[in-house]
């Protein structure tokens, strides 16, 4: 992927990701990439940093063909939470190429330290992976170039705000987006996807509340 002019990059909170935003033919579905087939997957990366073979969310196994790596994949033998644009054959991905999706860990609203941001996105969907590992969402992010500080960044992250025991014994976890705009410039929207891993999670169900610029959005997904 060739690198833009545009600064702004997303930092997953508790993570040790720093997911740079890029505007190109890559992010906007446009170019050969566009007619790969898409899946969030688990990739397993080898002893050379190479991704060897990816789980996807349906719960398949695909063998990588040829060498795939990426500048954000630094710890060797290390599974990473990804999207995979490749051609299937069989039980192998080909001509794939690989993208980052951010993992978000839950903490409680005291670790935030009175700083709890919305700042509002823009929802497109969400949804339990088949796997039942994972909940995906994706939403878009406005960017744009021109910020004040050249180094302006988005940062996003999970509050678990409370966990409620029903009647019939069932918990609930009700979560926020924590999300800060961090003076990045309101331009032009870019979509991203996010995770939570739900085997983490001591719960039942989960009712995530996202603030965007249409209102707060809220969702509720069983995850047993």
């Amino acid at each position: 992927m060739t690198k833009s002019p545009l600064r702004a990059a997303i930092l997953a909170l508790l993570s040790p990701l720093l997911l740079a935003c890029e505007q190109d033919a890559y992010d906007k579905g446009e170019g050969s990439l566009s007619l790969l087939r898409a899946d969030l997957v688990e990739a397993h990366v080898d002893a050379a940093k190479n991704v060897d073979y990816v789980v996807t969310d349906e719960g398949q196994q695909l063998t990588i063909d040829g060498q795939l790596t990426a500048r954000w994949l630094t710890q060797p033998d290390t599974v990473y939470r990804a999207i995979l644009y490749y051609q299937q054959q069989g039980n192998t991905a080909r001509d794939a190429s690989i993208g980052q999706v951010a993992t978000l860990t839950m903490r409680r609203p005291d670790f935030f330290k009175g700083n709890i941001k919305t700042d509002p996105v823009r929802f497109e969907s969400a949804w339990v992976s088949n796997t039942r590992r994972y909940l995906n969402a994706g939403i878009y992010l406005m960017m744009g170039n021109g910020a004040a500080d050249d180094k302006a960044i988005h940062t996003l992250g999970l509050v678990g705000d409370t966990l409620m025991t029903h009647a019939d014994g069932t918990r609930t976890w009700h979560m926020r987006l924590w999300h800060d705009q961090g003076g990045v410039p309101e331009y032009f929207a870019q979509r991203t996807y996010l995770s939570i891993p739900l085997y983490r999670l001591d719960a039942d169900s989960l009712c995530l509340s996202i603030n965007t610029y249409e209102g707060v959005v809220e969702k509720t997904f069983c995850v047993r």
